[in-house]
This record gives structure tokens, sequence and C-alpha cells, in this order.
């Protein structure tokens, strides 16, 4: 009985992660640091800056989600693999690469729409 309640209450908690992602969560978005290049990520993967990866606070590795950037139009997809800390005010955090084509690596950050792949 344990573990079915665990499950739904997984199952409860992604689903709402996800739909928070696929109605279009706005918020800022960062790209990580170069300090982390080469380091593991919560996922087990290693980080690469030049990779279209993010770090997100709830949704599971491998989501693929489109990240747009609300002040220039740009989009770019990347891949979930990493956990950002629940301190960080950001809504993702992504790779340098995808700052780049986002149009936002001078600035460190920029308004962003997200949404969820399917």
């Amino acid at each position: 009985m344990k573990i079915v309640t665990f499950l739904v209450a997984f199952a409860t908690i992604v689903t709402v992660s996800l739909a928070d992602a696929q109605t279009g969560e706005e918020n800022v978005a960062n790209f990580y640091s170069d300090k982390f290049e080469g380091k593991k990520t919560a996922s087990g993967e290693v980080y690469d800056k030049n990779a279209l990866t993010a770090s997100h606070k709830k949704l599971p590795y491998g989501t693929k989600v489109k990240v747009t950037n609300v002040d220039n139009g740009k989009s770019v997809v990347v891949t979930v693999n990493d956990r950002m800390a629940a301190s960080n005010p950001a809504v993702i955090d992504v790779t340098r690469h995808a700052a780049e084509e986002l149009g936002f690596v001078k600035s460190g950050k920029a308004k962003v729409k997200l949404e969820v792949q399917k």
C-alpha cells in the first residue's frame, strides 16, 4: 500500500509540473557558469556548455522543453538533465550554447516562456 501511495503522489507531482510548463510558464532563465563544465549533473550526465540541456526545479530528467525568449522571439529545445536549487529564483537554467541561441549571453538572463514538447 505504501508503494501505491508513493506512486500516486509522485505521478501527481510530475503531472502538476508538466502542466505548469505546458501552459506556458513564464519567468526568468539564466545560463550556467562555465565553472560547471565537465562536472556531473544531478542526472549523472556530464555538463557540457555546448549541449542543449537545462536544469529545472521539477521537470523529470529527459523532458524536452521549448524555451522561448519573450523579448526577441528566439526559441530552442533543451533536455532537462539537472536539478536547480530551490532558492534559485529562475524558472530554468540553460547551457551557454542554449543562451547563445536565445540571445541572452551578454545579459546573463532573459524572460522566457517554457513549453514541454511531446
